[in-house]
């Protein structure tokens, strides 16, 4: 089959089409033919070599974490789905990467049926949705009426996490580029802020921060008011040990501790992503939808930052 990959580290022309051979599905598992993914910070990091204590020197090396597509074949021992139906899933942490590609086997547990009605190219752009709520609502606790500053709102959480945000009853802050404050505005923020000339002292207080891009944290910890909660999804790559030991010290100095995690979704969460879908809570927000072929293109086009949801990869 055809898959995603690189033989060294570097820049996104290190990135190519090979061949691989189709996985075949262990007990538990489900064999899914890949529609398509999307391209994330994580798998960026990966490519440069940033990562490198955790993903080592073998080559070649894959890349893709999310996907959309149907079920091809069922491993032993799944009963609750059957072969065409239509899913999407996030590999899990031990799985690595490997989802931009024809086919990827992935534990059931990883995957959820995807919406009826629902373009699967476009459903790829919801799946990192997942963490959205998982922030929002597992370690917030937002709730109706509460101020939310949502930083990195443009993209594929911060979205989102203002549609969310709007939909929970929240008064929602976004802060984007110049050129997005429309779009988050038309996401349904209430005030969108241009990050570039936003100084955080100027923002006022908030019951929520949460933030996706993982540099400055200090100073927008202390926009929490009191009672306050500040949850982050990302690390200072460039700092990675001060900018974790901040997050560490949180829990002991200073106003309130940040929440930081990394979303892991599992089977349940997608089918709450699904709810929320149905329900009208969360659309999707495609920015564009590059071939295959064009994976690394899609790579330096999320490197040089500016997107509006997320960036799809369509797998022929």
């Amino acid at each position: 089959m055809k898959a995603v990959l690189f033989d060294r580290y570097g820049g996104p022309d290190v990135l190519h089409v090979g061949r691989v051979p189709r996985p075949e599905p262990s007990p538990g598992e489900v064999l899914v033919r890949v529609r398509a993914f999307t391209v994330n910070g994580g798998e960026l990091a990966a490519r440069s070599g940033r990562l490198r204590l955790l993903t080592g020197r073998r080559f070649p090396q894959r890349t893709g974490l999310d996907f959309t597509g149907e079920v091809a074949e069922l491993g032993a021992g799944v009963t609750r789905m059957a072969v065409g139906d239509r899913v999407w899933g996030v590999l899990g942490r031990t799985s690595g990467f490997g989802s931009a590609a024809e086919y990827v086997a992935v534990p059931a547990e990883r995957v959820g049926l995807a919406p009826e009605g629902l373009d699967l190219v476009e459903a790829a752009a919801l799946l990192v949705a997942t963490t959205a709520v998982t922030a929002l609502r597992d370690k917030a606790g937002l709730r109706p009426g509460e101020r939310l500053l949502v930083r990195g709102a443009a993209g594929g959480v911060g979205n989102a996490a203002v549609q969310l945000g709007r939909a929970c009853g929240a008064e929602v802050t976004a802060i984007a580029r110049t050129a997005n404050l429309d779009f988050v505005r038309g996401l349904g923020a209430h005030h969108a802020v241009d990050r570039r000339s936003a100084r955080p002292t100027e923002l006022g207080r908030f019951d929520v921060v949460l933030d996706t891009v993982g540099t400055d944290l200090r100073a927008f910890r202390r926009l929490v008011d009191q009672g306050g909660r500040m949850v982050t999804i990302a690390f200072d790559l460039n700092r990675p040990a001060a900018s974790l030991g901040s997050i560490a010290a949180s829990a002991v100095h200073g106003r309130g501790r940040v929440r930081f995690f990394s979303g892991d979704p599992t089977q349940e969460d997608f089918d709450d992503l699904a709810r929320h879908v149905v329900e009208g809570k969360l659309s999707p927000a495609v920015d564009t939808v590059f071939p295959l072929e064009e994976t690394a293109a899609a790579h330096r086009a999320l490197e040089a930052g500016g997107v509006r949801g997320k960036y799809v990869v369509r797998v022929a």
